[in-house]
Parts: C-alpha cells; structure tokens; sequence
C-alpha cells in the first residue's frame, strides 16, 4: 500500500531536525520539508511529514520531547544571539521604546544592545552673496562629532543606570554601541551580521509621518531579518501590561504559526485576547474555514490567550486594516512579511511601511 504522508508539527529547522532523529529511533519514517538551505542559520519553520498510520505514537513521541524541552533553557538562541537591539537618538528618543525593550529583555532572559548611530557630513554648505559655497568636511570635524557621540553615550548610560536603581526599568546588563553611517542602512545591516533576538525601535506614527525616524523605522520592518517591534510615540500604552488585545494578520501561511509562536513567547505570563485577522477581495467560505482551524489550534496549545477571527472582505487592506484597528481598539498590530529586495520596497512601499505612517499603536512585523 502507497504511504499517505500527513504534516505532523511545524517547527524551526534545528528543532525539526531533532525531532526527526527521536522519530527514526523509534522507527518512524520521517521528512522534512521547506527547511531554508538559503540560509540555514535562520529558524524557519519547517514541515516535519510522516506516515498517517504513524500519527498516534509519532504524536505521543514529539509530545514528550517538546516537555523535556520546557524544563531545559532555550537552545535555539545561543548566548551570544540572545540579545534585543534598540536603535536611538540621543536627540529625540522615544522614552517608551526603553521601557518596552528592558520588559522584553526580561521576559527573554536577554541582554540589550542600544545601537547609535551617527553621521559625518562629507561637505559643508555656507553662502556667501547669495552663493552656496561647499568645502570637504574635514578631519578636525570628524573628531568634532564622534567626540560628542561620545559624550552622549556616557550621559545616556549613567541616565539608564539612574533609572535601574530608582526601579523604573528591570535590572538588565546592557551596552551602548556607536556606529557611523546611514540609519537604516546601519540598522539593518547590523542586524544581517549580528542576529539579535528582537528589535525594538521607536517611531513617531501618523502624525509626524514626514519625519525621519518614521521612515528609518519603516525601512528597518521593511527589511530586518530579526523580528522589530515598533512603538508610537503617540501611543496611549505606557507599559507592556498594557498590551491585551492583539491582531494577527494572516494569509493561511505555515510560517505564520512560527511568527506567532515567536509573538506569544513575549507575554508568557500574561492573559491575552487574540484576534486572527483575513483580508479578502471577496467571500469564500475556505478562508472561514481555515481561520477556525487556526483558532482551534491556538486555543488547544495557548490556554493563556483568548482567540478570536475576523475575515474582512475590502479592496483596501490598509484601509481595512486601520478600521479594524480601530474599532476593536487593538493594542498591538502583527504581522509576517515577505523579504522584498530594494527595487520593489522603493516602487512598492510594503504594508509594514505604511502602517508606520498609519497607526499610533505598536507594530510587531517578522520575516520569517
């Protein structure tokens, strides 16, 4: 008899492929599908596949694993990745992303890494009868400003440190790094290098949307390969406990439970309301379906949320999106984006750019 292969679990690759071995020690036949050759260092979900006759124990099996697992710490984040990156601006930093950045440490037993990033400007401009006249920056200003880099560093840490004993904020080991260049550029690409476990950036939303920490944190969602939470300056949250109803939008995507997974992992403790969100052009009843088969899933394997969907049928995502928000006064927006390389993030502004412009409540994008 032809053998029926049926998806079993969904889970990084590192993990997956632990699984995979305790499944074939107990002679279980077992595939792996979707793992990211591309990139194996990133924890993808990936399809753990065996036989249907084979479910029963198979489930029994991973059950046991994955407990054995919740007594141990988290593997799959080593010391050195087990970070959170704040990017600021000593000159105009958002107080609130501190405070959610050391709650999240907290909750992840993670270090902080604040990351400032500065500019040297190659020419001076200066007029004279009317006439621009530009000369080459030179080495004295060089000096000149990475010096007052410095000088804000020390100040931002002894201002940090302050707040750590008054109580304000958890008891976090941190550092504060500088790097010169573009923000966005920098941002990113010290994310591609280093892998922090989570970014957490602040952006001053909808009502200041022309200013340049918007579009900074626009391009970061856009393009980081670590999760980023991107928090309002307008926001009405003051701290996390604040956060009791979140939306996920979803398009039925496998990775989908991986990010969300991820998500969950940052309110362990608390009880949360969850909304499964869909937006469709028109009614099916599949995309019904498969919300429910979500929700029932999440239900049996997070009794510490409250699970709700929403299928939302509009020709306006955005649109769609920020109404829903809106009405179901949602504390925070998330969502699992598809990597786009420059030219369309430039032709195309994705929907993580735009909801930054958009909305005044934190933003939680992966690109997993």
């Amino acid at each position: 008899m032809e053998k029926k292969f049926v998806t079993l679990a969904i889970r990084t690759s590192k993990r997956a492929e632990k699984i995979k071995q305790e499944l074939e020690r107990n002679s279980i036949e077992t595939v792996i599908q979707n793992i990211n050759i591309d990139v194996p260092a990133v924890g993808v979900g990936v399809r753990i596949r065996i036989d249907e006759n084979d479910l029963p124990r198979a489930l029994s099996i991973v059950e046991d694993v994955e407990k054995a697992w919740e007594t141990q710490k988290d593997d799959d984040i080593s010391k050195e990745h087990n970070f959170i990156l704040i990017p600021i601006d000593f000159a105009d930093f958002v107080q609130k992303t501190i405070d959610f950045g050391f709650v999240f440490a907290a909750a992840l037993k993670a270090k902080i890494t604040l990351l400032y990033v500065y500019s040297v400007p190659s020419f001076n401009i200066s007029t004279f009868r009317d006439t621009n006249i530009y000369t080459l920056s030179n080495s004295e200003q060089f000096r000149r400003v990475t010096s007052m880099a410095e000088g804000d560093k020390k100040n931002f840490e002894n201002l940090l440190k302050k707040r750590i004993s008054k109580g304000e904020i958890p008891d976090i080991e941190f550092s504060i790094e500088l790097a010169e260049g573009a923000a966005d550029e920098t941002i990113i690409d010290y994310c591609r290098r280093h892998r922090p476990r989570l970014v957490v950036m602040g952006t001053h939303g909808r009502k200041i949307s022309e200013d340049l920490i918007g579009s900074v944190t626009g391009e970061v969602l856009d393009a980081s390969v670590s999760p980023v939470i991107a928090v309002p300056v307008q926001s009405n949250l003051t701290k996390i406990t604040d956060i009791k109803r979140i939306t996920f939008l979803t398009n039925f995507d496998q990775k989908d439970l991986i990010a969300i997974d991820t998500l969950l992992n940052l309110f362990t403790d608390k009880k949360l309301e969850f909304f499964f969100l869909h937006i469709s052009e028109k009614q099916q009843k599949w995309n019904e379906i498969m919300l429910e088969g979500i929700k029932a899933y999440f239900t049996t394997h997070y009794t510490n949320i409250i699970t709700n969907y929403k299928i939302v049928n509009s020709q306006s995502s955005d649109a769609a999106i920020t109404n829903f928000l809106s009405e179901n006064k949602i504390d925070m927006f998330a969502f699992n984006a598809k990597k786009r390389n420059l030219i369309s993030r430039i032709l195309n502004p994705s929907l993580a750019y735009n909801m930054v412009l958009k909305t005044d409540i934190p933003l939680y994008v992966t690109h997993i």
